[in-house]
């Protein structure tokens, strides 16, 4: 008679498999998400096709829902309403955006670090008194900032007025020093010192490769903010043909929103032109985005 060795691994019994179950519940969820999804698409589709349609056949009833063959028509019209600057009025938003988008990482993202990783003397008075301007509405500045550009810095009517002022702003300070101070051991910091590496060093080659998701996040809320920036642009007198960016131009070309004569071709014909680089932009930093929001929501 053999007997099995006391050693020998017994196999757990296999729970038994569940039969999935039809949910009412989740089947609704599942509705609206799609529901929710096919609204949220269906005015980007037609802002699409309707810029390639004549301009009689854009209010049509029925909606024209494929596309036309007016889309280079269109396109000569948005140049010819511009004077042909908007080619040059797409590089002047993107310049100023991008120059925006990189500042504000940069120098946000210095002080984050600064915040969450040093201790110096009056540190909780700065870091509170960047989170009290955070409470002061924006509008309240337009008038000041425009007396500072005209009367001292003399910048008035150049683009560096709208992405000089926020290259740190406190919202972006304090969005990376709660980051990292979440996902930033200062053990991880001190074992880098250890090793020899500069300030500096330890900022450039341990803390913004961890920190890629709040960068995407707060890259993409920088680059649309100061992309559909109309206000600003309008304000700091960017008038000039060589000089105006995307929204004020589109301003322009509708003629007011009560300008029933707008050639309404061209206008989305350059609404195409505004729209398509914030969507590039968000396909491929979307996972990016998705993850920095929901970091530190699941604990383990």
């Amino acid at each position: 008679m053999t007997t099995q060795p006391l050693d020998t691994p017994i196999a757990a019994p296999k729970p038994p498999r569940q039969k999935s179950r039809f949910s009412f519940g989740r089947a609704g969820l599942w509705v609206f998400v799609g529901i929710a999804c096919f609204l949220s698409l269906v005015p980007f589709y037609l802002m699409f096709v309707w810029a390639s349609l004549p301009g009689s056949q854009i209010f049509t009833v029925p909606p024209h829902l494929w596309f036309g063959d007016a889309l280079v028509g269109n396109f000569q019209k948005m140049m010819t309403a511009t004077d042909n600057f908007a080619l040059r009025q797409f590089w002047n938003s993107l310049y100023i955006a991008g120059l925006s988008t990189v500042t504000t990482l940069f120098f946000c993202s210095l002080a984050g670090f600064a915040f969450a990783m040093y201790d110096f003397k009056g540190k909780q008075y700065l870091f509170g008194f960047i989170l009290i301007t955070m409470l002061i509405p924006p509008l309240v500045m337009d008038i000041p900032s425009f007396l500072v550009m005209n009367n001292f810095l003399h910048w008035i009517g150049t683009p560096r007025t709208l992405w000089v002022p926020g290259m740190a702003n406190a919202f972006g300070i304090f969005l990376m020093r709660q980051y990292i101070v979440s996902a930033l051991p200062k053990s991880l910091i001190e074992a880098a010192r250890l090793d020899g590496a500069s300030e500096f060093g330890i900022y450039v080659k341990v803390v913004l490769p961890l920190i890629r998701p709040i960068l995407a996040t707060l890259g993409i809320v920088t680059f649309v903010g100061s992309w559909n920036n109309f206000k600003g642009a309008l304000i700091m007198r960017l008038s000039e043909d060589s000089t105006m960016t995307l929204p004020l131009s589109l301003r322009r070309i509708t003629g007011g929103a009560t300008n029933v004569n707008a050639d309404w071709g061209a206008t989305l014909m350059m609404v195409v032109l505004t729209v398509i680089p914030l969507l590039i932009i968000f396909l491929f930093a979307s996972r990016q985005v998705i993850s920095g929001l929901t970091s530190g929501a699941v604990k383990d």
